[in-house]
């Protein structure tokens, strides 16, 4: 059992120690990590739209510039270039670069005549010689469209074509097409005008309305990512929803019609909260180790002089009082042994005490006995006395022998409480003693109403109150009365007055007898055992109470005690 509860407590205490490192810990890092993951997750998120907001300006860059060229074909030189009226070509490449100053890094410029012919280009190579007027991108200058149109190719991924185009239609003063204006943008050109703007391990794809690739900084991915996103846009999931490994972000393009999709990795991906978990492990599986570690080096310093101190309790359940407790430490477990120690010291001087006052109470009962068979011996004297005063015709002699004799068996018998009236009888065999010894000079008279007969009083208790009015009180009267009377109090107490006619007790005596000083007990040695004797055993409220008569001459002592009978306890 003391084995079992040890390693109860051990474990209890290994499962605080566990709790209270793995807890905080575990809250902490839950918390660290939710704080970690928002705020990486919102500095992702606002670089995201930053560098969406950085493409649009650039696309804006790209619609202004067609805006601004547009112009060119309202030029009368152009127009005048276009109808064939004008063979200046120098004048025409001139006017052509320095409207496009600035903007030939991002865009082609051609001009196109009325049959679709190519004139002139801001680009050393030629595209295509003759384009469609009837259909196609310069057919789409002809439509009024405000803003302005682009028209997306519709092979993107292959080599040397222009992704994004538009045709501006170059009219003269009589409203009449002289030909076009034709901006393109090939994957150069968008690739040194978004460089360093998406970021190094994003990807940027633009898309048409249809959700087609118009652009990717991955060429090979545009198609499998552009079918991707379309897929999960008819499937009605947003594309702001993280894959696995990708974060997307979308908008678009007003000016242009296009979609700019950014696509970032992903924060904390599955590779990223592995390490996340490992680390978590590894740190709760070192507070566990150190948790052990302290629970070993905790029972080291902890339960080994708690399980002395046991072993030793043992001992002493034993009657074994020298298992002292040897330690030296001077902590709270260190001052425990020294109590345990000090408490065996107390206790073994206790034994010896309890010995040495069991042997001295085994030789007062020895005294006592002996002290009881000299009553015997004198009682038995006293009867042959009677006897003997009988014979011889001396009444007296025999009535103070008959009278001693069974005063002294009620002194040597073993009963502590008496009912009051055997206590007044025996009173009454020692008046008769006094009587014959003083001579009659006294009267004595006993008041003892029949309820009370059966109430139980301390033994011998009237006998000295009733001597100490006769040496004391009657002292020098020659016609003394003394009587008994025994009554019921207001607070239903016992109360027993024994009144005397004789000179009474002095004024510093009057009240409580156990409030008078001890020098004041001199000479009443009986009323002061009778006094201690009540209040040993009813309470400090009880015992004797003197006064003077005022009705006379005379003291009254009162012995109060609560009623009390042999049957019931009360009467």
């Amino acid at each position: 059992m003391r084995n079992y509860l040890s390693r109860s407590f051990r474990n209890r205490l290994f499962a605080t120690y566990l709790t209270a490192s793995l807890v905080p810990l575990l809250i902490c890092s839950v918390l660290l990590l939710q704080i970690f993951r928002v705020r990486l997750t919102t500095n992702a998120e606002a670089d995201a739209q930053a560098r969406l907001s950085a493409v649009s300006q650039a696309m804006d860059t790209l619609h202004d510039s067609f805006a601004r060229i547009a112009a060119l074909a309202e030029d009368p030189v152009v127009v005048s270039a276009m109808r064939e009226d004008f063979v200046n070509d120098v004048q025409i490449h001139s006017l052509l670069f320095d409207a496009t100053e600035g903007m030939r890094s991002y865009a082609r410029f051609d001009l196109y005549d009325a049959e679709g012919k190519w004139r002139y280009s801001t680009h050393p190579t030629q595209v295509s010689t003759y384009l469609p007027t009837n259909w196609g991108v310069l057919h789409s200058a002809t439509q009024p469209a405000d803003p302005l149109l682009f028209v997306v190719a519709e092979d993107t991924a292959a080599a040397g074509q222009p992704l994004l185009q538009e045709a501006v239609l170059v009219t003269g003063e009589d409203n009449n097409t002289a030909g076009y204006l034709l901006i393109s943008t090939g994957p150069d050109n968008f690739r040194f005008l978004l460089d360093g703007k998406y970021g190094d391990q994003n990807i940027l794809l633009l898309l048409n309305r249809y959700w087609r690739p118009v652009y990717c900084t991955q060429p090979a991915m545009a198609a499998s990512l552009a079918s991707r996103l379309r897929q999960q846009v008819l499937s009605d999931r947003s594309l702001d929803e993280s894959s696995d490994n990708f974060i997307y972000s979308v908008a678009y393009h007003q000016p242009t019609g296009l979609f700019i999709v950014l696509q970032r990795p992903q924060i904390f991906n599955r590779n990223t909260m592995n390490i996340v978990y490992t680390v978590s492990f590894f740190s709760a599986l070192a507070c566990v180790l150190i948790s052990i570690f302290m629970n070993v080096q905790l029972s080291k310093h902890l339960f080994s002089p708690i399980e002395r101190l046991h072993r030793a309790i043992e001992e002493v359940t034993k009657n074994n009082l020298e298992a002292y407790v040897f330690h030296d430490r001077q902590d709270e477990l260190g001052q425990l042994s020294d109590q345990f120690n000090g408490m065996l010291v107390a206790l073994k001087r206790n034994r010896e005490q309890l010995i040495e006052n069991r042997r001295e109470l085994n030789e007062a009962q020895i005294r006592m006995l002996q002290a009881q068979l000299n009553p015997h011996f004198l009682c038995n004297t006293l009867d042959t006395m009677k006897w003997i005063s009988k014979i011889h015709k001396v009444p007296d002699v025999a009535l103070m022998s008959t009278n001693l004799a069974e005063i002294l068996r009620f002194c040597v018998s073993p009963d502590e409480f008496i009912p009051l009236y055997l206590e007044v009888e025996v009173l009454k065999r020692y008046m008769e003693i006094q009587n014959i010894r003083l001579s009659n000079i006294f009267d004595f008279h006993v008041i003892l109403p029949s309820e009370l007969e059966g109430c139980l009083v301390p033994k011998m208790m009237l006998q000295p109150i009733v001597e100490n009015a006769i040496i004391h009180g009657l002292e020098g009267t020659d016609s003394g009365r003394i009587w008994v009377e025994a009554g019921r109090s207001s607070d239903n107490l016992l109360q027993i007055t024994v009144s005397d006619n004789g000179c009474g007790v002095p004024s510093e005596m009057v009240g409580r007898y156990s409030d008078r000083y001890k020098d004041s007990y001199r000479g009443h040695l009986g009323l002061y055992n009778v006094d201690t004797i009540l209040r040993k055993h009813y309470g400090t409220d009880f015992g004797l109470f003197l006064s003077n008569r005022q009705d006379g001459p005379g003291a009254i002592v009162a012995a109060v005690l609560p009623i009390r009978i042999e049957e019931d306890g009360s009467c």
